[in-house]
């Protein structure tokens, strides 16, 4: 039996105020709106039940987890105080923090968390991957949540700890009323640094400082401790034009820009203007296959096109220097306890013939391939441009259909509308985080072997089980191909040279960008 209890002592608790102190004493001083230039508008703002990454990343400023990841990618309690493993691992005791309030005033407790929970459970994006090991959750009092497990789970406090698609904590009524619907920018209320103000469609969201914010008793780092909110105010600012983002980081319009061409890397790490933003660990990317609905439901009209790709000048394409990619067939970069070279025989085949021969023994005669991208991430459209002149070369009909992201999003959940589309997935520090475990994520992988692996990498604490289950579940996705790794890249950013703290070892700017613990020199 595992047990392990992290709950903070009276002693822990009159450090705040002290961690506090000596964090604002870093900064000089509060105040100013940061103005963060993004690729465009959010599909919604409730990372539950969307896992774009433009909606986590201003979402994580609002809403925060019973868990988040510290600077060694360790799930470690935030808006829970601690927690036990009893019952042979079939029980999970989380003891909450007291005094957190929300933006509207009301103290989080139980009620509060079994009710987002359970939303998570029957409609957030990861929530079936979770609550498929659940069997009920209950309350024996006000601070106190007990997960009662059909069988043990290993991966639940990074599960609960990952706001993309994940647990969200909200207010009960906004839970039960919201369901598997977007929650509503009424009804946007958390316990993060930053309360939502505004959304005006094509001008900006706004948060605001929550002046009652409760931080945890522990120094911030990565997602994890005492987020201190130094700005007054941040805009959320979409601007899809790429050159506009930069030239308004160089005149001092925003202070922080997303999704920068990789190919402008040579010119702009020596710009006075900006400092660059390299962001760690490599993320992969992924083109998905329509499995639940038309021709990609054939297994082998999917490794037809597998065996198409050449993925170097894919890679190349979309992220320039060679310092910003690796053609590597991994799903868990180099260099991480996951990483594995199984299935890598069947990577960057580059074999437009046997595609060609694979596709003819499908069935494939020449139907037009739905293959949706956008130009909104440079580094999306330019792999789909070098993927789609591939294809054709290897007799592929592909019907290239370009959306805004937003569009694309709310298309993608539609299995009617589309055959494939690419995406990139950022590094996760369990494999049980990947979205492509749930099966509800587009594309919609969800076979009898997947399940048995899924089951068997998630059923023990035991890292060698897990790791053996993990190397044969990438082996399958090469034989499955539910989706096509292209390769591992890191994404590049830009900052004005004003906001301090960025990339340092309490502050690396990593998947999902955040900003609080800076603050403008």
């Amino acid at each position: 039996m595992l047990k392990r209890n992290v709950l903070l002592s009276v002693v822990a608790v009159f450090l705040v105020g002290l961690l506090m102190t000596s964090a604002a004493s870093l900064a000089q001083e509060e105040g100013g709106v940061l103005r963060v230039a993004t690729i465009g508008e959010p599909p919604a703002l409730d990372s539950c039940v969307t896992n774009a990454d433009i909606t986590t990343m201003i979402g994580q400023h609002i809403y925060q987890g019973l868990f988040a990841f510290d600077e060694q990618w360790g799930p470690v309690p935030l808006l829970a105080a601690g927690y036990d493993v009893e019952e042979d691992g079939t029980l999970v005791v989380i003891y909450l923090r007291h005094g957190v309030l929300f933006h509207n005033g009301k103290e989080m407790t139980a009620e509060d968390v079994i009710a987002s929970l359970e939303r998570y459970g029957e409609f957030g994006i990861r929530g079936a991957v979770t609550f498929g090991h659940v069997d009920y959750l209950a309350s024996p009092d006000k601070y106190t949540v007990e997960v009662h497990l059909m069988d043990p789970f290993g991966p639940l406090p990074a599960m609960l700890a990952l706001l993309n698609g994940g647990p969200i904590i909200v207010p009960k009524e906004v839970a039960e009323s919201a369901g598997g619907e977007p929650i509503p920018p009424a009804q946007i209320i958390g316990t993060g640094p930053y309360r939502f103000i505004e959304w005006v469609p094509n001008r900006h969201i706004r948060l605001a400082r929550f002046d009652d914010y409760k931080p945890a008793a522990t120094p911030g780092a990565r997602y994890a401790g005492n987020a201190v909110a130094f700005f007054d105010q941040i805009d959320f600012i979409p601007v899809p034009e790429l050159g506009t983002r930069i030239a308004g980081v160089k005149a001092g319009d925003y202070d922080y820009a997303e999704n920068i061409s990789s190919d402008l890397y040579d010119n702009l790490v020596n710009d006075p203007d900006v400092q660059v933003v390299v962001k760690e660990p490599p993320a992969f990317t992924e083109l998905w296959l329509n499995e639940a609905e038309g021709m990609m439901t054939n297994q082998k009209l999917r490794q037809a096109i597998l065996v198409a790709l050449d993925t170097e000048p894919i890679l190349y394409a979309a992220f320039g220097p060679e310092a910003l990619w690796v053609k590597d067939g991994a799903i868990s970069p180099p260099g991480t306890v996951w990483y594995s070279t199984a299935g890598h025989e069947n990577y960057s085949q580059a074999d437009p013939e046997r595609a060609r021969q694979l596709a003819a023994e499908a069935g494939y005669t020449g139907e037009p391939i739905r293959y949706m991208t956008t130009t909104q991430y440079d580094q999306i459209y330019n792999q789909s441009l070098v993927v789609a002149e591939q294809l054709r070369a290897a007799g592929f009909n592909i019907d290239l259909q370009i959306y805004d992201w937003a569009t694309l999003v709310s298309r993608r959940v539609q299995p009617s509308l589309w055959d494939c589309f690419l995406t990139t997935h950022g590094y996760v520090p369990d494999p049980a985080l990947y979205n492509f475990i749930s099966p509800n994520y587009p594309g919609w992988w969800d076979t009898a072997e997947k399940r048995a692996l899924v089951d068997e990498m998630n059923g023990t604490l035991d890292f060698k089980i897990r790791y053996a289950a993990w190397e044969k579940l990438q082996a399958l996705i090469y034989e499955q191909v539910p989706f096509i790794n292209t390769g591992l890249s890191k994404r590049l950013e830009i900052a004005s040279p004003r906001v301090a703290n960025l990339n340092t070892a309490s502050h690396p700017v990593s998947i999902y960008n955040y900003f609080w613990n800076v603050w403008f020199e």
